[in-house]
């Protein structure tokens, strides 16, 4: 403590690159500081660094971060949720007490990534019996490209510990508020998992608030607000640990349309089904809303590329021959894309696919019989879903929620219907049985007469050594994230402004990372019998639950968030490059 203080007066006005001097790690009276990386230039991105205090001196019960067995499996549920809380108390002290920019560039900041309506595993926060660690970036401050040598004690040695006091001293939060944070994740778990033995894809508790404040807010709308409420028909009730019963709408496993009106909430609905895999924060009004694990938003990407993906089920028989059991496009249509993304899911393992029309091509949903009189079906080479979704499930076990307010026909296959009025869902399958077959409408040939089946397994694609090369120019290796919608990989811009749920700029940049580090340990081994771009990831993800976000930086950073298997598998596929491999099963 002493020591580092005596540098920042020692190098006081000196040029900015003094400040290299104080890197290391100090002794403070309740913790320690790690000051890992000291930027070169107050306009440059922020230094890091960590702050631990020892569990026993921070106080947590144990109860309240421990391992639980959860549907008979280890969860970590409690301490992730522990962690996030935390990182929110700290955002909460830096805002109460840093008094932020003084100087110029980024002088004067403290900053934790910690943020949004979801608590993911990050590493921003860390627990474990020993310590509780915390990694901030800080702005060192400068006058004119000059040391501060005075406000950057101002910041080590007056807010910092105070923030630590405050934060993350079990004996100054409120025990009844982080009690709360931990059960309400642990209750979302524990729904989450009682999805299948229930046999449902979803869960909406009654009193859940759908609506977000605005289309590009995951906030909760505020004002004038309807709660949801379950149609009698479609009330389930759950026990939980924490929150006892709860009753709400359960969607079953099959094939479920949502329909209604426009601005009547059917859009709503899904984007809740589309979160439903992660855990939201209390106070979010969807802490309640749980969907299987793997769901998936498909939609039409036009210009995406796709990388020998086998899209014969849904797409054959394109003019001059062209081969779609290993489809390759670096400007994918509207059809050809949505395809892909449905196959590409299938690949990760899914069991529920979330669809709206408003973001589909309509040519791949339907294909009306007017349509089909005028061009024979030897002339069009796309089986729509409609033919398809069925098959899906009763083969697959895969399941759909599928949003459709222009098209009836989707009622001959669908096993529930749920009309959304005014933002309340009415349970409407009867009705719609019973206008599916009636003598305006007849079932569609192809409903009977498809015989072409989809295949149990799809082909084995993997990344060649050019798509998962991070090399740029000079740059040994180059991965630069500065939004949640792109990755720079070496010389690839990785577009993923349409892989709808992924949340989080921490995920995409560990992201980036995770592709160099499959690239290093998993991309160049050749085939085996079960060897796929899948399998990799999968075991990547495994590594990363047991190990920690940390195994893919060379770096202590604090700003990484995990991703699900599909958004990561999605980044690697949306790379534009040509060689990869792929063994057909």
């Amino acid at each position: 403590m002493d020591t580092l203080k005596k540098l920042l007066q020692e190098i006081d006005k000196k040029g900015y690159k003094a400040y290299k001097k104080i890197k290391g790690v100090y002794q403070f009276k309740e913790f320690s500081l790690s000051i890992d990386h000291v930027q070169g230039d107050p306009f440059a991105i922020p230094s890091r660094i960590n702050i631990r205090v020892p569990m026993s001196q921070a106080g947590f019960p144990t109860d309240s971060w421990a391992t639980r067995q959860i549907s008979g499996h280890s969860n970590v549920i409690r301490r992730i949720a522990l962690e996030d809380y935390l990182g929110r108390m700290v955002n909460k002290a830096i805002q109460n007490n840093c008094r932020g920019q003084r100087g110029s560039g980024g002088s004067g900041i403290i900053d934790i990534e910690i943020n949004g309506q979801k608590s993911l595993l990050r590493n921003a926060v860390l627990i474990n019996h020993e310590f509780i660690e915390v990694r901030l970036v800080i702005g060192l401050p400068a006058a004119d490209r000059r040391v501060a040598g005075l406000q950057a004690q101002e910041m080590f040695f007056d807010e910092l510990p105070v923030i630590v006091e405050q934060a993350l001293y079990y004996k100054n939060l409120s025990a009844n508020e982080l009690l709360q944070y931990v059960n309400c994740a642990e209750d979302q778990e524990v729904l989450r998992h009682s999805l299948k033995q229930n046999n449902l894809v979803a869960f909406i508790a009654n009193g859940s608030l759908l609506p977000r404040s605005s289309g590009i807010s995951d906030e909760p709308m505020t004002g004038k607000i309807i709660h949801f409420k379950s149609p009698p028909s479609l009330e389930v009730e759950v026990k939980l640990p924490h929150s006892g019963k709860v009753t709400g709408m359960g969607i079953p496993e099959g094939i479920s349309l949502i329909v209604g009106g426009g601005f009547h909430g059917k859009s709503t609905l899904l984007n809740a089904l589309e979160h439903g895999p992660y855990n939201h924060i209390p106070g979010d009004g969807r802490e309640k809303i749980v969907s299987n694990e793997t769901a998936v938003k498909i939609r039409s990407e036009d210009g995406r590329v796709v990388s020998k993906v086998n899209i014969s089920p849904f797409i054959d028989r394109l003019p001059f021959g062209r081969n779609t059991q290993e489809f390759t496009t670096k400007n994918a249509s509207g059809s050809t894309s949505q395809a892909a993304n449905i196959i590409e899911a299938l690949e990760c393992g899914t069991e529920l696919l979330l669809i709206d029309e408003d973001t589909s091509a309509t040519n791949f949903m339907i294909r009306d019989e007017r349509m089909q009189a005028l061009v024979s079906q030897e002339k069009e080479p796309i089986t729509p879903l409609l033919y398809r979704v069925r098959e899906l499930y009763e083969q697959h076990n895969v399941s759909s929620v599928i949003v459709m307010g222009g098209s009836g026909d989707y009622f001959d296959i669908a096993d529930t219907v749920i009309m959304m009025d005014e933002y309340l869902p009415k349970d409407v399958t009867q009705q719609a049985r019973d206008l599916a077959y009636d003598k305006f409408h007849q079932p569609p040939d192809q409903l009977d007469k498809l015989a072409q089946f989809m295949p149990a397994a799809t082909s084995q694609r993997k990344p060649g050594k050019q798509t998962l090369s991070a090399a740029r120019n000079h740059f040994s290796e180059k991965i630069d994230v500065r939004e949640t919608s792109y990755i720079l990989y070496g010389e690839h811009r990785i577009d993923l402004s349409q892989v709808e749920q992924l949340i989080d700029i921490g995920q995409t940049r560990t992201i980036g990372l995770m592709i160099h580090y499959y690239a290093s340990h998993y991309g160049q081994t050749s085939f085996n019998e079960n060897d796929t771009l899948t399998t990799h990831l999968t075991q990547l993800i495994k590594e990363a639950n047991e190990n920690g976000l940390d195994i893919f930086s060379q770096y202590k950073v604090g700003n990484l968030a995990m991703p699900r298997l599909y958004e990561l598998s999605a980044a690697i596929n949306r790379i534009r490059c040509d060689d990869w491999s792929v063994s057909l099963k």
